[in-house]
This record gives structure tokens, sequence and C-alpha cells, in this order.
């Protein structure tokens, strides 16, 4: 069969039916996954967790933010000590470059505070908008939603977007959720995609989007 366009009316219908149930099925889903206590650990915790796993940068972080507390902690960090320190991560280099130069143009350039907006955080070398977004939400400011690798494969899967980037995935959720729920649906699909909607093996047997076929699979697609 192939699949079926619906019109926006009914894609958000759907939508809310969708994240009804992740919300009833999820009650407690934090605002980030990742342990932190400044804002600057913060950032910098979101940024180690591109291509990486939040259990692993909370492994590294636990023994890091023991060392590296504040903005200056981390822009006059030394680079190749601070590679040795979040390697396990991935990308070492190019994380511990960035990381260290958005801090100096924090204290630099925003009297070493972490910025709150989004053109001022995605100005950061290593700050794109999903990281920009997370810690918008973090504080209670919501101007997107948060793509990452969950958010991303499971909005395909269940069939909110066809596109083919994180960006172009955001936009299509945006259309279809209301503004109040933008800062819960990483985190609800988050959760989703680690109980039941894993990478490799799916749990579709026991998925209550599936028994509401509320998923693709069901050749009804939320495509805009």
């Amino acid at each position: 069969m192939g699949d079926k366009v619906q019109s926006l009316k009914d894609i958000k219908l759907r939508g809310k039916k969708v994240i009804f149930l992740l919300k009833k099925n999820y009650p407690a889903v934090p605002k980030l996954f990742l342990k932190y206590t400044t804002d600057a650990q913060m950032l910098c915790a979101i940024i180690l967790s591109a291509q990486s796993t939040d259990a692993q940068v909370n492994r590294v972080t636990e023994k890091l933010f023991k060392k590296y507390k504040t903005v200056d902690d981390f822009a006059s960090a030394n680079q190749k000590t601070f590679e040795k320190e979040i390697f396990s991560t991935g990308f070492y280099k190019t994380k511990a470059k960035n990381i260290i130069s958005c801090f100096k143009i924090i204290k630099k350039n925003y009297g070493g505070i972490v910025p709150l907006s989004m053109s001022d955080l995605i100005s950061l070398p290593g700050v794109g908008r999903k990281t920009a977004n997370l810690v918008l939400a973090s504080k209670g400011i919501v101007e997107g939603i948060a793509v990452d690798t969950h958010v991303f494969r499971l909005s395909k899967r269940i069939g909110f977007s066809k596109a083919k980037t994180p960006v172009l995935v955001e936009k299509d959720l945006m259309q279809i959720f209301d503004k109040k729920d933008w800062s819960k649906i990483n985190g609800l699909l988050i959760s989703h995609g680690r109980a039941i909607c894993t990478a490799k093996k799916p749990k579709c047997s026991s998925c209550f989007l599936n028994k509401k076929k509320l998923c693709k699979k069901f050749d009804v697609l939320f495509f805009i």
C-alpha cells in the first residue's frame, strides 16, 4: 500500500493522541537526562552528548565537573588535558576545541553568563539548534524542539516527518504539536526510544502507539 497523506488538521489531531499517550506512559520525564550543577556544566554536557550517549557523558562528567564548574574554569582549560578528560565521549579533539572556544566567547562577550537566546547560542562554537533548544528549555524558554538521534529516528518511524535533516524534522514537529508541548517532546521521544522504539530491535508488539494504530506501519503517515 502507498503512503496516505493527511491534512494538517488530521495530522495535528493524531499528534495530540500521540503526545497524550507518551505523557501517560512517561509521566516523570526530566528536562535533561544529563547531570550538572551549573549552567556552564549544562552547556558543556550537552555539547559532549553529540554522537555519544547521556549515560556515557554522565560517567565522564562525574569526574570532570569536580574540576570544571564555571565559565572561567572551562575557558581557561588546557586543550590537550581536556581532550584526555573527555576522550571517551568521542570526537574529543573537536569537542575540546569547541567547548574551550565557546566559553572564552561567553566570558568575553556575555559577561561570563551563558546566553539565553537562540541567535546568541547558535553563534557559539559547537552549539547547534539541538543544543540551544535544550539549554533554553531547561530555563523554561521555548523557541523550538530539540531533535537528537532518538527524536530524529522516532519522528520518521512513527510518521511525523520525511525530512532528512534534524532542522527540517524540527520544522515539521513544530507544525504538528502545540507550542506548550515543544519542550516535552524531546524527553518523551527519548524515553520511548529507549524503552520500546529502540534503534535496532523495536518492540512493536508491546508499543502502546502501535496498539492504537498511531504508527506509520499502519500506512497512516503524518507527512505535511
